[in-house]
């Protein structure tokens, strides 16, 4: 088999395997770290707590966890379904503006320097690749079709 050929083989697999294993790759991450949460054991619970002290004055600490935990495992679930990726996008954007809030209002838990981030910071980082995943998906959603006037 020729270079060419090879080339075109696995490019032409990676292309049909991108959105399946996005997808399993958001359900996985999502229904994970929103399941640590239910069950009280996520690492990330502070920084959570530390942002709601630092934004939200609406309800109870306690009532807004245990939602956005509820959220996060919807998030992953929905992503399962190819029908619902129109609804979960939007979502997972609205998700994704809360996760970098850190950076911006507890600076000290972000940021240890100038452009140096703590390992929480880096935790809030890596949601870019997350991101990513989600205009890849997004890519390949069929536009609307104009109705009939």
């Amino acid at each position: 088999m020729n270079t060419i050929r090879l080339d075109h083989r696995i490019i032409h697999f990676l292309r049909r395997a991108f959105i399946p294993v996005g997808r399993f790759s958001l359900f996985v991450v999502y229904t994970w770290f929103g399941a640590l949460k239910i069950l009280g054991l996520s690492p990330a619970s502070s920084l959570v707590h530390d942002l709601f002290n630092a934004t939200i004055h609406f309800m109870p600490f306690s009532t807004f966890y245990i939602l956005f935990a509820w959220f996060e495992v919807l998030i992953g679930i929905m992503f399962l379904f190819p029908r619902l990726t129109r609804y979960v996008l939007p979502l997972l954007f609205i998700h994704m503006i809360t996760t970098f809030l850190p950076l911006i209002f507890l600076p000290q838990e972000a940021w240890s320097g100038f452009m140096v981030l703590t390992l929480p910071g880096q935790y809030i980082i890596k949601n870019l690749v997350i991101i990513a995943v989600g205009i890849g998906i997004a890519a390949q959603v069929h536009p609307l079709e104009k109705r009939a006037s």
